[in-house]
């Protein structure tokens, strides 16, 4: 393995999520009625033409294109704007109830994202994983900035204002981050890698889920028995953190960690999308199967919105 370079991690973390989000939603466990093996999981894979991302990815792409738009400032209007017009383009790319909700009212009553985002379940604004599921560009493009934390928490509280869903989008962020700055030829710092995040937290729930991601990982315990420790749903206390053990429990093969992260039941289109966003970042896009790669829905999209913000952050290399 030869050292990725920034152009190969941003692109690993864009495209490594897309793909985690796209081959997640085959729903294996469910189809399957149990976990399938790794000689199964890719043979479902090679034999399915319908690679096709979600709402994650979409999403995804929004703060891309916003990004873009706003020469590299995240102005959380146009933000909201974006994810709202991408979901009228595409409203049948997987939307749970939320995002949608906001932005019917934001269009009705003339109010602020983060207004409306907070009037959802009964004032205490959403749990749910679509903070943390789009974070891989904000992440990769903001991977240096000191005020990440702020940064992931205005681009959440457009559809998620709960201190769970921040803090559990910032942590998976602060992965992502890390994973940038790490070069994939030297020993993995697990260690420092679980600890960085433990400390990143400022929320208790998720926090102590980072702290059971220590000890699964410490006692090497196995994805399945993880997965009944961490449990798995869409909310984000119980999603970002086996997404995160997916990764940590395979750092040196995205395909290892993609298996890991859709195999074992729950929201597994976002939280593959999530630990595949991590790998991608750390190994570089090398590391994804080319077969994989030429498969990826819409490349043109990706490519040319990676290419626009790789610029923003490298002007006099790109």
């Amino acid at each position: 393995m030869s050292k990725p370079t920034l152009e190969s991690k941003f692109f690993g973390c864009i495209l490594g999520s897309a793909l985690g989000d796209s081959i997640g939603e085959f729903g294996f466990v469910a189809n399957f009625g149990r976990k399938i093996t790794p000689e199964e999981f890719a043979r479902v894979i090679s034999i399915r033409s319908d690679i096709r991302y979600t709402d994650d990815t979409a999403m995804a792409i929004g703060i891309m294109e916003s990004l873009v738009a706003k020469n590299g400032h995240l102005d959380i209007q146009h933000l909201g704007d974006t994810f709202a017009q991408n979901f009228e383009q595409e409203p049948w790319r997987g939307y749970a109830g939320g995002p949608p909700t906001v932005f019917a009212i934001v269009r009705n009553e003339k109010i602020s994202y983060p207004e409306a985002a907070a009037r959802l379940y009964g004032g205490a604004g959403s749990m749910g994983d679509g903070a943390a599921m789009r974070i891989a560009p904000l992440a990769a493009f903001f991977y240096q900035d000191k005020d990440l934390y702020e940064k992931v928490k205005l681009s959440a509280i457009v559809t998620h204002t709960h201190p769970v869903a921040i803090d559990g989008a910032a942590v998976l962020a602060a992965a992502i981050a890390f994973a940038m700055q790490l070069n994939p030829e030297e020993a993995f710092p697990l260690d420092t890698f679980i600890q960085h995040l433990i400390q990143f937290s400022q929320e208790p729930t998720i926090r102590g889920k980072m702290q059971d991601v220590q000890e699964l990982l410490q006692k090497n315990v196995e994805p399945a028995k993880a997965a009944a420790k961490l449990k798995l749903s869409v909310r984000t206390d119980e999603a970002v953190p086996f997404a995160i053990y997916s990764f940590l429990s395979n750092p040196k093969s995205y395909t290892d960690c993609l298996y890991c992260a859709a195999s074992n039941g729950g929201d597994t289109d976002t939280m593959a999308a999530m630990a595949c966003a991590i790998s991608g970042a750390y190994l570089g896009v090398e590391s994804i199967p080319v077969e994989l790669r030429n498969r990826l829905e819409k490349p043109e999209l990706f490519f040319r919105l990676c290419k626009q913000l790789l610029k923003l952050m490298l002007p006099e290399k790109t």
